[in-house]
């Protein structure tokens, strides 16, 4: 570009760009690259969102400056929508397509303050031993204060029915629905979970041996019926893991699009790959326990914030030498 020319010079390219074709998209659909041509020269446009205000006067005002707001659904505290930064309610939805999706937690708790407040990341390893003692009595604590009544809404039939596009009842059955997070049309992004409808497994640590051919099936229905439903897609092109440790202590699967971007939750540290932890049980000696050996027999190493109670009240305590103070 010439230093010659002025900046209202310059500003008045973008106007003239002539789109082509679109030559690339990230999957959040932040970031997006097309092809075109300015005054009958080939050109590259590479458009992507610019980052929040963060200064109070702005962020004020942002909940009353949103228009258009679609609600996508709702499910006890949890609530999902898409919307416009336009400033004009009247304005032609068709024109403005909404640019944000939201989440709302209302009413929400001090967990989910800390939980998504910015703080510093640990690296921990769960023996048996501390996931026996000190994990799972905390899995049953938050169990028991009700943190799973979304979940039940939704194996129950009372909530989000309108979205479950796969289920099988039974001891070993399970359904499908898209994830809160995803903006339910875009491929590249996709992002579905699959619940499981026993009772009995909180996490990936109450699987065993035994569980493998269940597992497998559940893999393989989780793959057809996301084909199915998107004939676009392959197979190969689907992803399957579980989180550990994970939001909600009831048993489920993710199933992303290969080509998402492994942001936090797709991390070393956060995400098990299905297959993987498949081929783990069945590699496990049967020993002693025989098909009851299981994931609750292993050390996990993974990720946990400074402000989350595991890491206050159990391993940060272990690191000190001092006595955790969640008890069985």
């Amino acid at each position: 570009m010439a230093d010659s020319q002025s900046a209202s010079e310059v500003e008045a390219l973008i106007p003239q760009f002539t789109l082509d074709r679109v030559l690339n998209q990230d999957q959040a659909g932040r970031r997006i690259v097309l092809s075109g041509s300015i005054a009958s020269k080939p050109a590259i446009l590479l458009a992507e969102r610019a980052a929040f205000p963060s200064d109070h006067d702005h962020l004020s005002r942002f909940s009353t400056s949103l228009s258009h707001i679609k609600n996508l659904g709702a499910n006890d505290i949890y609530h999902w929508y898409l919307a416009c930064t336009s400033t004009s309610p009247s304005s032609d939805l068709a024109a403005q397509p909404p640019d944000l999706k939201l989440n709302l937690i209302y009413p929400c708790t001090d967990q989910h303050v800390k939980k998504y407040s910015q703080q510093g990341i640990r690296l921990v390893t769960e023996t048996p031993q501390i996931y026996a003692s000190h994990v799972r009595p905390y899995m049953q604590a938050k169990r028991d204060e009700g943190r799973l009544n979304w979940v039940f809404n939704i194996l129950e039939g009372r909530t989000e029915q309108e979205d479950v596009f796969y289920r099988e009842h039974g001891p070993e059955g399970f359904l499908i629905l898209p994830d809160l997070n995803w903006d339910r049309k875009t491929l590249s992004s996709l992002h579905l979970l699959g619940l499981v409808e026993r009772r009995d497994l909180w996490s990936v640590r109450d699987l065993r041996k035994k569980d493998v051919t269940w597992l497998k099936h559940v893999r393989g229905k989780l793959l057809d019926a996301t084909v199915k439903l998107y004939p676009q897609l392959e197979r190969d092109q689907l992803k399957l893991y579980v989180h550990y440790q994970p939001t909600y202590y009831h048993f489920h699967v993710h199933v992303v699009h290969v080509a998402l971007e492994t942001g936090a939750t797709q991390a070393t540290g956060k995400a098990l790959g299905l297959e993987n932890i498949i081929g783990q049980l069945e590699m496990m000696a049967e020993g002693e326990k025989g098909e009851e050996a299981g994931m609750a027999d292993v050390s996990l190493t993974y990720q946990l914030g400074e402000a989350s109670e595991l890491w206050t009240e159990v391993f940060l305590p272990l690191k000190e030498g001092r006595d955790a103070r969640i008890q069985p």
